[in-house]
């Protein structure tokens, strides 16, 4: 039996020449593509944040790249990044053997980045745009919720707040009647509420009060106004002007509120302190990004879509959503911004179904004459229009609605299966919304627009799945709606980058592949030494384009 010869292994082993971190990373790392990425980048904006004076500080390109390279590899924690920078290759060939603690790299986070970020992600998506991979014309729109770093039984919801508030509004009143005549609501007509207190207003009030001599029990009771009640009073102003128009807040978070997640470990449906992240993609690349407080999509689009021009100064050709999204409001914006609108509405698949065509008792089903404004019911009569309305959304939009009543329904044969009102049968019909239904209904049946419903399930929900299962981003690690927005926009910009980085290595080895099985693999390997002459140099060619010309050599 032959005897086994092991590798010589000497720990303490010197060599003449150190070996260069360079030789052991590969050429198709990604850390390389975030190190050409961010050495080409403009961060102007960050080196403005830095004042001078004192003891030198560690380079703002090589910390960001860190920051990034440890988003992309799902590293989040400072402390862990800190470890990275000690015991990991990559980490030490980035920062060029520098080891800034936990501290430092917090800090840059949350003091030089947190205005500047933004920038550097719009900086990375037109550096997109010009290599070929986005073009800005198409988003498809759609939005989450991640878990805040709140304490999840911290909050404060408004019914409670303004239920005490008028509880605690009611002792004052009545202390105030007890100390003085006319100072309360006295000479108030009874069947008229009386005025709310404010903590300024109670203020005034005891001021005047205390002017005067007081015996000793208006004198206990106006100091319980003061060091208890006036405390409590500001405390509840306080809830309210946090709260806004939400419903509920956190304490230790403020900005975010308590929504239904899907994510619910309990599975009993508790609200969590949460925030609605609401994204744009193009090929599954982040265009761009917004947080609010409201737990539905209805009302986040127009103000994303600003932030989206304000963003680009521009505004995109087409808009995919899905049906969240589909309100007149939002129609209607599209339509003065020229936006084609591939965004669904309620009741889109339902009435695709053949039962839902087939019933003529729905009134999306029933016979409308336009010249003459009426419409016809089941059995023939006609439904004419009575009067109109007005219903205002949450954001102030106000929508038309005219009203249509059946003459006489007491004898129809038809009654308990068209409705089950005592009196005739009435109809509410938005026409300026049927209209934007009507166009988004054929352009969603469209080729054009089946091709966006297909992808659209491929995009931003691609994204959300990369985002909470791969990337295991899925409750946020700071406080505050600002430092939250810095710190997803951070991941992404490294998201970004690491598709780039992706896209970038299977074209290479698509080429190499395609010209080891071609006879003319000589042509071939030119355009493959330009393409990657262009990706080692961050030059934004269309690598599609170069890749096309490779493999027609």
């Amino acid at each position: 039996m032959a005897k086994a010869i092991f590798k010589s292994y000497n720990q303490g082993q010197i060599s003449l020449f150190p070996a260069s971190l360079d030789e052991k990373i590969p050429q198709n790392s990604p850390v390389r593509t975030i190190n050409q990425i961010v050495d080409n980048l403009n961060i102007t904006k960050v080196f403005d944040t830095y004042k001078g004076g004192g003891t030198s500080a560690y380079h703002p390109r090589m910390m960001l790249k860190v920051v990034l390279y440890s988003y992309l590899n799902n590293i989040y924690s400072c402390r862990k990044i800190e470890q990275a920078l000690v015991d990991r290759i990559s980490f030490m060939w980035l920062s060029g053997n520098q080891t800034p603690d936990h501290n430092t790299i917090n800090r840059f986070r949350s003091s030089h980045l947190k205005d500047t970020i933004h920038d550097i992600f719009t900086r990375v998506v037109v550096m997109l745009v010009d290599m070929g991979y986005l073009s800005l014309d198409v988003i498809y729109v759609d939005g989450t919720k991640l878990e805040s770093r709140a304490n999840r039984y911290t909050f404060v919801w408004r019914k409670s707040v303004e239920k005490n508030k008028a509880k605690l509004e009611a002792k004052i009143r009545n202390i105030l009647e007890l100390v003085e005549e006319g100072i309360a609501q006295d000479n108030q007509p009874e069947d008229e509420p009386p005025t709310p207190i404010d903590s300024e207003e109670l203020k005034r009030r005891i001021a005047q009060i205390n002017q005067q001599g007081r015996s000793k029990e208006e004198q206990k009771a106006i100091k319980t106004l003061e060091n208890k009640h006036l405390p409590k009073l500001q405390e509840y102003e306080k809830h309210l002007e946090t709260l806004g128009n939400r419903n509920s807040y956190s304490k230790t978070d403020p900005s975010a509120t308590f929504m239904r997640m899907k994510e619910d470990h309990m599975m009993n449906g508790q609200l969590k302190p949460a925030y609605n992240v609401q994204i744009g993609t193009e090929n599954q690349f982040f265009t761009h990004y917004d947080f609010y407080p409201n737990p539905t999509d209805t009302l986040t689009y127009i103000p994303f879509m600003n932030g989206f021009n304000e963003r680009y100064n521009r505004l995109p050709n087409k808009a995919v959503a899905d049906s969240g999204y589909g309100s007149e409001e939002n129609y209607e914006f599209m339509e003065i911004n020229d936006i084609v609108p591939f965004v669904k509405y309620n009741y889109f698949h339902k009435e695709q179904k053949k039962s839902f065509r087939n019933n003529g008792f729905l009134a999306q089903n029933l016979y409308y004459n336009s010249k003459e404004d009426y419409f016809v019911c089941p059995m023939g009569q006609h439904m004419e229009k009575t009067g109109t309305t007005t219903r205002k959304s949450d954001n102030g939009y106000i929508s038309k609605i005219s009203i249509y009543e059946a003459k006489n329904c007491h004898d129809c044969p038809l009654r308990c299966m068209c409705h089950n009102a005592k009196t005739n049968r009435r109809i509410e019909v938005n026409h300026n919304l049927n209209r934007h239904k009507q166009r988004a209904r054929e352009l969603l049946r469209s080729p054009e627009g089946l091709l966006h419903r297909s992808r659209r399930a491929i995009e931003p929900e691609a994204v959300f799945g990369q985002t909470k299962s791969n990337k295991h981003y899925n409750r946020f690690r700071h406080f505050d709606k600002d430092k939250v927005m810095m710190d997803f926009a951070i991941f992404a910009i490294a998201f970004n980058l690491g598709k780039l980085h992706r896209n970038t290595t299977s074209i290479v080895n698509n080429t190499i592949g395609d010209c080891r099985k071609s006879q003319k693999s000589t042509t071939k390997l030119v355009y493959l030494t330009i393409i990657i002459f262009y990706i080692e140099n961050n030059n934004h060619a269309d690598y599609s384009n170069l890749q096309k010309s490779a493999l027609a050599a």
